[in-house]
């Protein structure tokens, strides 16, 4: 029989090395993310040609950017409670079947209406696929790699973000070679095929997913199962171990709880004032920072093809012009999340997200200020790809990560999907009004103030995460794995 443990899961958990399933988790988690990077990318680059193939107008145009964004708010606000409920490795497969089909789907859409359906179903498997990745990794790792490893997880939403940049330029580059003079082969089948590559990533990601049966110890403590527990932490740690109840610190005690039954947590706990700072922490920035992320982000392409490639006639080159201007930009996403990797032990992930807001911030006033310059001189294009370059740099050292982080780091396992499923739902809302609101603002406003705008928003952000701060130091881990939250000096 294997010997009984004789500390808290979460304790054994930190004394460990880092172990096989531990990677394979990782992985699992980061592949979907890189998906989502994927996607929220290559519809940007798509964009210019859905709207002449199936003669979209501005609020069409704005409606399919926002689809996925929308559909992701549901899934997160609806399916993280589902994964606190039926458990992670459920949900974990039925996310990924819906990804694939919904994918697919897109990719063959036949008309406006087949296609938004697709891209809401597309954005809720990527809104599900939050609060199971974070709480997969914050669950299953040592505490000491944590923090690095959730935000390189989700370091590889910018590395499908460049994924999708490539793709998009070789696809675009094919049809420009293949039908030279032949705008409309492009208008009509680029984009079918730019999102016809998700599918086969997709495909990949699904038969990995598929192979890992690992359902994490802490949610199963948390359920009070500690027989399941027992057998997954054995495979999670590679040696023989049995859980059961410790006193006074279990697995599975809490403060309102027994230490021999399961917790009492509930989703409402997250409104009550044990929790309500952390969700307000969670929640509020990233709501915040999606405005200014998807806003900026999923335009990227089109609004350097206004600033920069304005001038030339031919759809496919001035597409391709801008995708190629995106993937320089996009470089400094990943050098952003290395720098995240990097400084998040050293700084805190507090420190770091209010830097990053403040840096966006500036990134967005050099985009305002080139408007009001010729759009070929130097001095604009100097102030255009600082602006972007700044933006995108500090977005993924700071908040981007951050976010996500922080997410998964301040609930407790019973309600840690709850948690980081309705921060990322609070996100995803303010994704919908950057995605969708972006065309209409700089229709109403121009691009130079509504540029201005989505600053302002960054600024704020940074001052309620001042807030609302926890500094690392005062986040520690109880028997569960959880998150105690001591009140701010």
């Amino acid at each position: 029989m294997p010997p009984a443990m004789p500390t808290a899961f979460q304790q054994r958990l930190d004394q460990s090395a880092i172990t096989r399933p531990m990677v394979r988790l990782w992985l699992l988690a980061a592949s979907l993310i890189a998906l989502d990077g994927f996607d929220f990318f290559i519809i940007g680059v798509a964009l210019p040609f859905l709207q002449r193939d199936l003669d979209l107008s501005p609020a069409a145009v704005g409606a399919v950017a926002a689809a996925a964004v929308a559909g992701s708010l549901l899934g997160s606000l609806f399916l993280g409670p589902l994964t606190d409920k039926l458990g992670r490795q459920p949900m974990l497969i039925a996310d990924v079947i819906l990804f694939v089909v919904a994918t697919a789907g897109t990719a063959l859409a036949w008309n406006l209406a087949s296609l938004l359906v697709f891209r809401v179903l597309v954005g809720v498997a990527i809104g599900a696929d939050y609060p199971i990745s974070v709480a997969y990794i914050v669950e299953n790792v040592p505490t000491r790699h944590r923090d690095q490893l959730v935000i390189g997880a989700f370091s590889f939403q910018a590395v499908g973000a460049l994924l999708g940049a490539l793709v998009g330029i070789a696809i675009l580059y094919g049809f420009s070679v293949g039908y030279p003079g032949d705008e409309q082969m492009a208008i009509h089948y680029a984009w079918r095929w730019m999102l016809g590559v998700g599918v086969v990533l997709a495909l990949g990601v699904a038969l990995a997913r598929l192979a890992v049966s690992l359902e994490s110890p802490a949610y199963l403590l948390s359920q009070g199962n500690y027989e399941a527990a027992s057998a997954m932490a054995s495979e999670l740690l590679e040696e023989p171990i049995t859980l059961k109840p410790d006193r006074p610190s279990g697995p599975v005690f809490d403060h309102r709880g027994s230490p021999d039954g399961p917790p009492r947590l509930r989703y409402r706990d997250l409104f009550g004032p044990t929790y309500r700072r952390q969700t307000l922490l969670a929640s509020v920035p990233w709501f915040l920072q999606d405005i200014a992320t998807y806003g900026v982000g999923i335009f990227t392409p089109v609004i350097l093809g206004v600033l920069v490639f304005g001038g030339a006639s031919d759809l496919v080159a001035q597409t391709l012009a801008s995708a190629k201007g995106s993937a320089l930009v996009d470089i400094f996403l990943i050098l952003g999340f290395l720098l995240a990797v990097l400084l998040v032990k050293r700084l805190g992930p507090i420190v770091l997200q209010i830097v990053g807001f403040l840096g966006m911030a500036l990134g967005l006033g050099l985009l305002a200020a080139s408007t009001g310059l010729p759009a070929e001189s130097p001095a604009a294009m100097g102030l255009i790809f600082g602006g972007f370059l700044l933006f995108n740099l500090l977005m993924n050292a700071g908040p981007n990560a951050t976010t996500f982080l922080l997410s998964g780091a301040v609930f407790p396992a019973a309600i840690r999907a709850s948690g980081a499923g309705l921060s990322a739902a609070f996100a995803k809302a303010g994704a919908v009004l950057g995605t969708f609101g972006l065309p209409v603002l700089q229709q109403a406003l121009g691009l130079a103030s509504t540029l201005g705008l989505l600053a302002v928003l960054c600024g704020v952000a940074a001052l309620v995460t001042f807030i609302y701060r926890r500094e690392a130091s005062q986040l520690r881990l109880l028997g569960d794995g959880a998150i105690a939250d001591s009140a701010p000096k």
